[in-house]
């Protein structure tokens, strides 16, 4: 079996953890709230989703081969990659709630990974690449 990108997991048709989409909405609002200032603000320019799983395009654009997702992705400009002169294009980060419901059975280790994961995709709109969110934990 080859290799899996990083971040990458497989993906069966239904989450084992029993939440409802709207107990698993209400982890990531908590998730939401634990960002600490300054990074917090942060938040104000940026819509935070939640989506069974990755569109068609999203697939094509991340490079996932069958049977490969990801718990969430940052579309849109880093604020460190923005200029002035471009064309507002909104910011979005969407978590995937099929893919990390598969691979965090336990609640407490489910609400764990989608806290890493909106950090992780806010650092990515921050700027930060994945060597230095790897160095500070949410890879």
């Amino acid at each position: 079996m080859p290799d899996k990108k990083p971040g990458l997991s497989r993906r069966r048709l239904r989450p084992r953890h029993g939440l409802t989409s709207i107990q698993f909405r209400d982890l990531v609002a908590r998730a939401l709230d634990s960002v600490p200032e300054p990074f917090a603000g942060a938040l104000d320019d940026v819509a935070v989703v939640v989506e069974d799983a990755p569109s068609p395009q999203q697939r094509r654009e991340l490079g996932l081969g069958p049977g490969d997702d990801v718990y969430g992705v940052f579309e849109g400009v880093s604020r460190t990659e923005w200029a002035s002169d471009w064309a507002v294009i909104p910011n979005k980060i969407t978590l995937f709630r099929i893919a990390l419901g598969e691979d965090f059975e336990d609640h407490a280790e489910l609400e764990h990974e989608v806290r890493v994961t909106v950090l992780h995709e806010l650092g990515h709109y921050l700027g930060i690449d994945e060597s230095r969110l790897h160095e500070l934990g949410v890879d």
